[in-house]
């Protein structure tokens, strides 16, 4: 049992944490949770962040999130972040975390969030799950377009099996590729319209086929031969297709259950909700990986290390972590990066100062 002095230490350093909005780990000693909830360094390689405290958190009576699960920046610099709470599913920050915006109240499932467009003509697609839909909005909250279930394509039988969780938009064309990660595991391609290009994927173990395809990107880091990317979570991968859905490679990130791929510059970021186990709680990180694929830092994890070309399994790093269930990453244009967290007690994301 803890010392009265240890379960004094605990309460008042869960206070702490509840009042800037970080997450505290839940089975630590007491010293480890005054740590989680101070500001913290973490990170590797030079790509080392500082947490700010109560980035983001408001009054939870009046503006209550339940799981946030995605963020995504428009062209005005502000910080849109999709919840599944419906008393304000979107909530929109600016970058010092005052509350500017709110509007939504019929996204239960709201999940997946990516914008698309330029300027003034920017819009959002939003991914409930309990709607089974892929919904394409204005800024401001209207709807402009529905994505049913894929009935054409004769893998399902109703709409119930359609649980899409990501969206990426190839801004070339225009054309939306949805993974239905929470479904029966499709990737499926639209275009600008919503007229249906093409299915691929499935359930299943082969390097086509996917066990939770959660995430989905645009890879447009070469400009003459741009890809998808696609998470395969409970295979602790991402995966590179053609624009086509042509398998290409595998990125092995063995331990981390990555939740979608985020490209910025030359890296690609991520968040990772669970390490070492799909069932093991509490235990996320991020993860950033260079031009090269290469896994070059674990903010809130272990240290990124390659044996044979290999990179070891990674968990958290449970003496130096703000994290329980990272779900989403943004990074801005001065390399903060905002987390946003999944069954993570309701609180706010995280925002991360670059200090190195």
């Amino acid at each position: 049992m803890a010392s009265p002095l240890s379960r004094r230490l605990f309460l008042k350093q869960a206070s702490l944490a509840s009042a800037t909005g970080v997450a505290v780990p839940t089975l630590l000693s007491a010293t480890s949770y005054k740590k989680a909830a101070e500001t913290v360094t973490i990170g590797h390689n030079g790509f080392k962040y500082r947490v700010v405290p109560g980035w983001g958190v408001l009054d939870a009576g009046k503006n209550p999130v339940n799981d946030c699960h995605e963020m995504v920046q428009d062209a005005k610099g502000r910080i849109i972040l999709l919840t599944n709470e419906t008393k304000n599913n979107i909530l929109i920050y600016d970058k010092s975390g005052k509350l500017l915006e709110t509007w939504g109240h019929s996204y239960p499932g709201g999940h997946g969030l990516t914008l698309g467009g330029e300027g003034n003509d920017q819009y959002l697609l939003i991914c409930d799950t309990d709607r089974n839909q892929v919904i394409k909005t204005d800024l401001k909250g209207k709807e402009l377009m529905k994505l049913d279930y894929p009935r054409e394509t004769g893998n399902y039988n109703y709409s119930s099996q359609f649980k899409p969780t990501e969206t990426a938009i190839n801004p070339a064309n225009g054309d939306i590729y949805v993974v239905d990660g929470y479904g029966l595991n499709y990737v499926t391609q639209y275009d600008k319209n919503g007229k249906l290009i093409r299915q691929w994927g499935g359930k299943g173990d082969t390097n086509e086929t996917f066990d939770c395809c959660h995430g989905i990107t645009v890879d447009r880091r070469v400009a003459a031969n741009p890809t998808l990317l696609v998470t395969d979570r409970r295979h602790n991968a991402l995966k590179r297709f053609s624009l086509d859905g042509k398998y290409q490679s595998t990125i092995a990130l063995p331990g981390s259950y990555i939740c979608r791929p985020v490209i910025r510059g030359e890296n690609i970021y991520g968040a990772v909700f669970r390490s070492t186990s799909d069932s093991y709680p509490d235990s996320g990180y991020i993860q950033i990986l260079d031009k090269n694929d290469k896994v070059i830092s674990t903010p809130g994890g272990s240290v990124p290390t390659y044996q044979d070309g290999k990179l070891t399994e990674q968990r958290k790093d449970r003496t130096n972590s703000p994290f329980l269930h990272p779900h989403d990453v943004l990074v801005d244009e001065d390399d903060s990066i905002y987390v946003a967290q999944w069954a993570s007690k309701k609180t706010y994301p995280i925002k991360l100062e670059r200090v190195a």
